[in-house]
């Protein structure tokens, strides 16, 4: 399900995903234009990215506790390994798994625990439902609109406080 999307990216709820939503939930974003790795992203694509794993992974957090999870952080991941063998081979797509404290499958703390999708594991995980990515959408839109992320100006253009200031938010 489909929760946003830019030119260059879709950020999407997991239809199979490895996380159960009680557990914290799975979203993945991938880039319109199919690359095998980040490796053969522009730079402007990779930052592009990057910001939208923040914005995502903040909003998914935010969101989720709205909707009564209790997520106790964002793990993010750049998989693939499940299509080293397909014909048309891995490509680049990058998973957001919350973790929920109050998990009872993929335990808060733990690493998560992906076995082969044949494993039969997955099977049951309920995925984020519409109400879950309407809230994540909004807070992905509020988020966008905030002075860390509204601005327009290169990180590599500013003066040295003011870059330092940008990695010391919180």
């Amino acid at each position: 399900m489909l929760i946003y999307e830019t030119e260059n990216f879709s950020v999407l709820a997991a239809e199979h995903p490895h996380i159960d939503r009680l557990d914290g939930g799975h979203v993945k974003i991938i880039p319109k234009v199919r690359v095998r790795d980040r490796t053969e992203l522009s730079l402007e694509l990779a930052a592009e990215l990057m910001k939208l794993t923040m914005v995502v992974g903040e909003a998914m957090s935010l969101g989720l506790k709205k909707r009564g999870i209790d997520i106790g952080r964002i793990n993010y991941q750049e998989n693939g390994n499940w299509r080293v063998f397909d014909p048309d081979g891995p490509y680049l797509h990058i998973h957001l798994y919350g973790r929920a404290i109050s998990a009872s499958i993929q335990k808060y703390g733990s690493a998560i625990y992906l076995p082969n999708r044949a494993s039969g594991f997955y099977d049951g995980l309920a995925p984020l439902d519409s109400s879950d990515v309407e809230v994540i959408r909004r807070e992905i839109e509020r988020i966008l609109q905030t002075p860390k992320f509204s601005t327009q100006k290169s990180i590599g253009a500013m003066p040295i406080q003011e870059r330092a200031s940008r990695f010391h938010t919180k």
